[in-house]
This record gives C-alpha cells, structure tokens and sequence, in this order.
C-alpha cells in the first residue's frame, strides 16, 4: 500500500525536530530553558542533555514504524502525541504558558490525522 502524503510530513517534522533536539544537546546549554523538556515529563533531577538525546533516538524509532506502516509505529505515535498532547495541555492551562498552544494544537492534528489514515497502517504487510 501506498504511504499516505500526510504520514510522510508528519515524519519529516519529527525527522527535523529529533535533529533539533540531538543539536541543541549536543551545542547548547539545554539547562538554561526555564522548562527543561525533562521537567515537562515530570523528571526534573534527569539531565536535560541526555534526555533530550533519548528522546531524540525514541522519535527516530517511532517515525521509522511510521513511516513503514507499521502496526506498533501507528500505536507508538497514537501514544507518543497523546502524550506529548497531554503534557502540552497541562503546561498551557495550570501554568497559563500560552507557547505550548501550538504543541497541544500539533498533537491534536497528528492524533486526528493518524486515525483517519489507520487503515494504512492495518491492510500494510502482515509483518507487523
């Protein structure tokens, strides 16, 4: 089966935002950000450099599931923005930061999109 146009870009902005995360590891102070990406999983004594390198490896994993229409790719995603949609939706209302609106909005798209393209992702091979 032909790999849906949308689960392409989806891909490619996660392909990006892992490199993202793996550069500003790796370059910058991630211990300067007033919310580290490992306090918004409720892990504030874990080092945001590796956390942020981790994260980066796991979204690697998923979007090669993904974009291979996998079976365990489509549920590590459905879980994988459920999350981050959740974390996002917490810090945009019981902390009132407004930036995490497009996190929250983002996670929402994939969610809905992954969802309406399932079938994609259960009439591709067997293998898994």
């Amino acid at each position: 089966m032909k790999r849906p146009l949308g689960v392409t870009l989806i891909s490619c902005f996660y392909i990006f935002g892992a490199a993202v995360l793996t550069v500003t590891a790796i370059f910058f102070n991630a211990d300067a950000d007033e919310i580290g990406i490992a306090d918004r999983f409720g892990l504030p004594n874990f080092p945001e450099q590796s956390f942020r390198i981790i994260l980066a490896i796991t979204s690697l994993i998923l979007i090669y599931g993904y974009m291979r229409l996998k079976k365990w790719g489509f549920w590590l995603m459905i879980m994988y923005v459920f999350g981050f949609g959740l974390i996002s939706y917490d810090l945009l209302y019981s902390q009132n930061q407004q930036l995490f609106i497009g996190n929250f909005t983002w996670s929402a798209i994939v969610l809905i999109y992954t969802f309406f393209v399932r079938k994609s992702f259960f009439l591709a091979k067997k293998d898994g």
